[in-house]
């Protein structure tokens, strides 16, 4: 069987990938900072390294016997002073540095839906960089690009709690977002597989207006969307990229964009947006 290390298993999509390994009883490791966190996700000791996926010197030895890295790591809000360079980009080649050295031979990495068309945005400028190098480096490889994961669309339901959603546009751009779930039975699948990009997205093509109404109705309320013209949504970029720093704008500049075009992606699982607005509401009551 074949040995598997997986960096950014803390992560909301890594969490979900460690259980299904754990699941489907495969051999792995996991790399992480939190040993604690790692401990909590039923790991045993022999399986968690010690590591900053920031520090190369750190990842040394690491990933000796192992055949398969899978890779989750990237920032959405940049933390502890680390850009999506350096997160995004150089992490990963950290990672893949070492994985060079172990001999291992697939790396599987998690970019974006439409990343390798949206290079102009901080945080896909990043992780495409990395790809780039993923696919001359001689390895096994396989690109992972999910649509928005369920935990995304929680800003819908932020909204909705409120009473009112707020669209740019006419909220018909449509998307299929994937439960994290369902993503990692994609990640884990793809190990083996000879498939070098996979798109992905969850079973329900939906409007951004569906969307909408299914978080109103999670919390019992009346379905009212107001509709911003798309013209203050391109104000709201131009005035963040020059009055923030890359820091700041980043994640807002890649959310405004994604909300301006549709993002469908092959469909796949059997989680559906609904009954998670549903499960985060009775938390959240």
């Amino acid at each position: 069987m074949k040995k598997i290390v997986v960096a950014g298993a803390t992560g909301y999509l890594g969490k979900y990938i460690v259980k299904e390994l754990q699941f489907r009883g495969y051999d792995f490791s996991a790399i992480g900072r939190n040993v604690i966190r790692l401990l909590d996700m039923g790991l045993a000791a022999s399986q968690i390294t010690k590591a900053e996926v920031t520090q190369p010197e750190s990842l040394e030895g690491t990933m000796q016997g192992a055949d398969v890295v899978i890779s989750t790591v990237g920032i959405t809000r940049q933390k502890d002073g680390l850009t999506y360079m350096d997160v995004d980009y150089q992490a990963n080649m950290n990672l893949l540095h070492e994985a060079k050295v172990a001999g291992v031979k697939q790396f599987i990495y998690v970019s974006a839906i439409n990343g390798d068309k949206m290079r102009h945005l901080k945080i896909m400028e990043a992780k495409e960089q990395f790809v780039d190098a993923l696919k001359i480096w001689g390895f096994d490889y396989t690109v992972i690009r999910p649509n928005g994961f369920f935990s995304d669309m929680k800003d819908f339901l932020e909204m909705a709690k409120r009473g009112r959603v707020y669209l740019f546009g006419n909220g018909e751009y449509k998307l299929n977002p994937i439960d994290g779930a369902d993503l990692a039975q994609v990640v884990v699948d793809s190990i083996g597989n000879d498939q070098r990009e996979i798109e992905v997205g969850g079973p329900d093509i939906l409007t951004q207006n569906e969307i909408g109404q299914l978080a109103l109705q999670a919390w019992k309320r009346p379905v009212k969307i107001s509709h911003i013209p798309d013209w203050v949504r391109k104000v709201l970029i131009r005035s963040l990229r020059v009055l923030t720093s890359s820091k700041a704008y980043g994640p807002y500049e890649f959310f405004l964009t994604m909300m301006a075009q549709d993002n469908v992606a092959p469909r796949y699982g059997v989680h559906r947006l609904e009954s998670f607005f549903e499960r985060e509401v009775d938390q959240l009551r």
